[in-house]
């Protein structure tokens, strides 16, 4: 994502245009899919927590997150200055390479509203949403910002000094979500039920239509990387389709032969896994190579969502198992399957480069991960010991969605079954007090 140009070009800044509609729109995607993926009293607070991201973040990001992630530092690689605090200074006459720079801090600002929302799929179910409010902002600022500055920023550490690629966002987006995620895990603690009560999707249609809108954003998420109309946009397009295609292929195949059935859930899972994996790798690897890794995703990370219930973490909806998994996967394999017509440069292990990429993209995931998780971890207990983080037990057992927004996504149960449920058919004395 550096530029080198000193104008805008027509061309690249209207590509830039659709890539940041395409990826601001994975965020209602991912929506969907967290919604088909939980229970029917939870469908609306899942949309809602996905939702509220892209407004908390936004704000953040203009107050001061996009000037401390690309703002210039102190010399230390660590985290960017307040120059643009609030956007000073960049006026639409304001030119990053060939884009305008607001442009650019627009596109970028949608990475940083997905990255939140990811996280929430970990604790669906159970998190106070005046808890979460919170949280976003807090953890965008403390954790988002800083990694993204590392990778992507001027003089971040992990690609000036370090030398680690990461394309479209292994790093600050996905094993930084993933990571949280399972922060948030260990914090609030299961569900109740856990490993008891049948907790399947409710929707798999929902589930489907969310993993094909984030599909169809993927390709503003990483061809949107090049920052340009070119030919490495193009390659980065067409290792994005191809790696979500062999993620799909690879966890149907294992459900095929562990379950002895393919499933809709998992079709879906696996586009999603593929893509994950592809995205820091997109314009590092070959075609070949972007097989590879959305298979060698698609694989892993079908077993992966099943260490939940070895280990007793209730990570709800698999954030863990696909996007920290998937996003190790891709990062690392970069240090095997990098070629020089893509990077410019430096080759994987498979192409003459030796264990040195390897070796820097090991470290470059250890650090962030390593990172995010603990942060986060410090801001869950620390809300958890003041405002609290888990919702009450009752509302948990009722349903977030009519305890806390006194809504509900299906007034009579799923396709007519069941008994009414809404704000306005339970009796007074039975009501729930939303909460605060």
């Amino acid at each position: 994502m550096t530029l080198a140009a000193a104008h805008a070009n027509t061309g690249d800044t209207a590509w830039l245009l659709a890539a940041t509609a395409l990826v601001l729109l994975m965020t209602p995607g991912l929506a969907l899919f967290y919604g088909g993926m939980v229970r029917t009293k939870s469908v609306l607070n899942m949309l809602m927590m996905s939702f509220v991201s892209i407004a908390l973040v936004t704000v953040v990001w203009l107050a001061a997150g996009y000037s401390l992630a690309f703002g210039k530092d102190a010399g230390d690689g660590l985290i960017g200055g307040l120059e643009h605090a609030g956007m000073a200074g960049l006026g639409p006459d304001s030119v990053q390479g060939t884009v305008p720079t607001l442009l650019f801090a627009t596109f970028q600002l949608t990475f940083a509203i997905i990255t939140a929302a990811l996280i929430s799929g970990a604790i669906a179910d159970r998190a106070k949403f005046a808890a979460w409010l919170v949280f976003v902002p807090v953890w965008a600022l403390l954790v988002y910002v800083p990694v993204a500055h590392w990778v992507w920023g001027p003089g971040g550490w992990i690609l000036d000094r370090l030398g680690a690629l990461d394309f479209a966002g292994g790093l600050p987006v996905e094993i930084t979500s993933g990571a949280s995620g399972l922060a948030l895990c260990l914090v609030l603690g299961p569900r109740l039920g856990f490993k008891k009560d049948a907790m399947r999707p409710h929707n798999l249609p929902m589930v489907m239509l969310g993993a094909g809108l984030l599909w169809f954003g993927w390709f503003g998420f990483n061809a949107g990387s090049a920052l340009g109309a070119n030919g490495l946009a193009a390659a980065a397009f067409l290792n994005t389709l191809a790696a979500g295609c062999t993620g799909l292929l690879g966890w149907l195949f294992v459900e095929q032969r562990r379950d002895g059935h393919p499933t809709t859930l998992g079709a879906a899972s696996g586009a999603v896994a593929g893509l994950v994996a592809i995205t820091p790798s997109c314009g590092s690897v070959s075609l070949l190579g972007a097989l590879v890794v959305g298979l060698a995703a698609g694989v892993v990370c079908s077993y992966a969502v099943s260490w939940k219930f070895r280990l007793n973490y209730d990570d709800s909806l698999d954030v863990v198992g696909v996007h920290l998994v998937g996003g190790v996967i891709g990062t690392l394999l970069i240090g095997v399957f990098a070629v020089d017509t893509m990077t410019g440069g430096p080759e994987g292990l498979l192409y003459g480069g030796g264990f040195g990429q390897l070796g820097r993209q090991l470290v470059a995931v250890i650090v962030v991960a390593a990172y995010a998780f603990t942060v986060t971890y410090g801001i869950g207990k620390l809300l958890d010991r003041t405002i609290g983080l888990r919702a009450d037990e009752d509302h948990e057992h009722t349903g977030l969605d009519l305890t806390v927004h006194a809504e509900t996504a299906y007034d009579h149960g799923v396709l007519g079954h069941g008994a009414p449920v809404s704000a306005h058919s339970v009796p007074s004395a039975q009501k729930v007090k939303p909460q605060a």
